[in-house]
C-alpha cells in the first residue's frame, strides 16, 4: 500500500515561510539543505506522525535562484495544503489568531457544501492553507464513487 510521503514547495523566502509554517502548524523543521552546485536551499518541514507510529506528513519547502515566476492568479496545479485540527472550535481560534496577527484569512471559518468546516488562510507568499475539523464523518470523506 502506498502513501503521500511528502509534497513540495518552490518558495523566495525558504526561512520566512519555514517559520510561519513551524509556528502556525506546529511542524519541526530538519536542517538546511544546500546544494551548491544547482543553488538549490530546502527544509523539510515534519508534523506529527500517523497514529501507528509512522511518519507522519512533511512538507518540502524549496528555493532555487533560478525559480523565481509565479502566476498572476490561480492556475492548474497543486490548489493548497491542507491542515486538520481536532474540531471545529479548533478551526474557528486558530483563524481568528492568525486574522489578529494579520495573516489573511480568506475564506470561512465555514461549513462547505460538501460537508467540511474549514478556513482558508494564505502564507507569507500567497500559497492556499487549507484547516480543516479533523472530526468529520466517514460520510463526507468516502462519498460513494461512481
Amino acid at each position: 500500500m502506498s502513501r503521500i510521503d511528502h509534497a513540495a514547495l518552490w518558495v523566495a523566502d525558504l526561512v520566512g515561510v519555514r517559520d510561519f509554517y513551524l509556528r502556525w502548524f506546529s511542524g519541526r523543521s530538519n536542517g538546511e539543505y544546500h546544494n551548491p552546485r544547482t543553488g538549490l536551499r530546502t527544509f523539510i518541514i515534519s508534523f506529527d506522525p500517523d497514529a501507528a507510529g509512522g511518519r507522519g506528513a512533511r512538507l518540502e519547502l524549496m528555493s532555487r535562484p533560478d525559480v523565481i515566476a509565479r502566476p498572476e492568479s490561480e492556475a492548474l496545479g497543486w490548489a493548497h495544503v491542507s491542515f486538520a485540527l481536532p474540531g471545529c472550535t479548533d478551526v474557528d481560534e486558530l483563524a481568528a489568531r492568525a486574522r489578529a496577527a494579520d495573516v489573511p484569512v480568506v475564506d470561512g471559518p465555514r461549513r462547505t457544501g460538501d460537508g467540511y468546516y474549514e478556513a482558508v488562510l494564505l502564507d507569507p507568499e500567497g500559497n492556499r492553507v487549507e484547516i480543516v475539523a479533523g472530526d468529520y464523518t466517514d460520510e463526507v470523506a468516502e462519498r460513494p464513487g461512481p
